[in-house]
């Protein structure tokens, strides 16, 4: 099942492979970068250390200057707080680990396989719900990937593969190759859907190496990106979205309801306008899985449905995102409606 047609080995390191190796990982550095005296960005070494401070400096130059709370400094600054146990809140918040099928296998929807193919990410957002995922056994390893795909092989229902992770864009393009490749004798998969970050934080991950990877494959091919705040998408993640257009059938974006960063019906409005503009379509808007660490950007069911509901008053309906939230065991997602109100002045 493996693919092994030879590919040629690149002679230096791609740029986006560069310049996440040159990532901000430490607090200091991360002050230092948005002008802001290390006290203000609180006392978070201790959550730092247990969950890493990893984000792209191109990701760090969208941040306002001197403003602790900017709303994209916030997804990625460790806190105190993160320490703190909360009820409710765990390290395997949908219940993944006891799913697998296999090492980097889940099947937890009818029809569509998802592999965590790596561990890797580009940048460490405070409120992932793998930020626990026990990667080292968990996760697809070339030890595993022949059974992996042989199992892929065997299940004729599978007509969807999900790429996810941590960040499959992270994987180099030899590697991203053989999982695509793969694919091409399974020919009861339709479609391969991609789960990314990297064309938001690190755009030059979308380059003619990636592109060509993409290209080889039959299949329709869906691109899930993940922002969560229009001032994210500046002009370089629209030239990233503008070559993933040229590669796949559908772009689309998934985002996370935060509190603090985009629990603001104006803030919404704005991102799925610039997702339009940049040629995505908003998907969903996730409310927060409970995972150990994230309970400070809880925005309640209730106040989200409100939330929703001034959005698709503002937008029409194909620019909202649909509003849901994961169970573990579920069959599918749960999709919420939006709580709409009628305006003041209507008889």
């Amino acid at each position: 099942m493996q693919d092994t047609t030879p590919l040629p080995r690149p002679t230096a390191a791609p740029g986006w492979q560069r310049e996440l190796a040159h990532a901000v990982t430490t607090l200091d550095e991360l002050a230092a970068a948005l002008e802001l005296p290390a006290a203000s960005l609180g006392k978070g070494a201790a959550a730092a250390a247990d969950f890493a401070l990893r984000v792209p400096r191109g990701f760090v130059a969208r941040m306002r200057k001197g403003d602790p709370h900017d709303p994209l400094l916030l997804q990625v600054l460790p806190l105190a707080r993160e320490l703190l146990p909360v009820r409710g809140y765990g390290s395997d918040p949908l219940d993944e680990v006891a799913g697998l099928q296999h090492p980097g296998l889940l099947q937890k929807y009818r029809g569509r396989a998802l592999l965590v193919t790596t561990g890797a990410c580009a940048v460490n957002c405070r409120y992932c719900f793998r930020r626990d995922f026990p990667y080292a056994s968990a996760s697809l390893t070339s030890q595993a990937l022949d059974g992996v795909l042989q199992a892929l092989a065997d299940d004729t229902g599978i007509e969807e593969l999900i790429l996810s992770g941590g960040d499959p864009l992270s994987l180099n393009d030899r590697r991203l190759a053989v999982l695509i490749g793969a694919v091409e004798d399974m020919h009861h998969v339709r479609r391969i859907r991609i789960h990314t970050r990297l064309p938001i934080v690190l755009p030059s991950r979308v380059d003619a190496g990636l592109l060509g990877v993409l290209a080889q494959t039959t299949r329709q091919l869906v691109v899930v990106l993940h922002a969560n705040h229009p001032q994210e998408l500046d002009a370089d993640v629209a030239g990233a979205a503008a070559r993933l257009r040229s590669a796949c059938s559908l772009l689309l974006n998934q985002s996370v309801l935060l509190r603090g960063v985009n629990d603001e019906p104006a803030t919404l409005v704005a991102l799925s306008q610039r997702l339009f503009d940049i040629g995505v379509l908003p998907y969903y808007l996730h409310l927060l899985d409970p995972v150990r660490g994230a309970a400070h950007f809880h925005v309640g069911e209730r106040r989200a449905r409100r939330l929703m509901g001034e959005v698709a008053a503002a937008l029409p309906g194909y620019l909202v995102p649909r509003l849901a939230r994961e169970r573990p065991g579920a069959p599918a997602k749960v999709v919420l409606a939006p709580m709409l109100h009628k305006p003041a002045h209507a008889t």
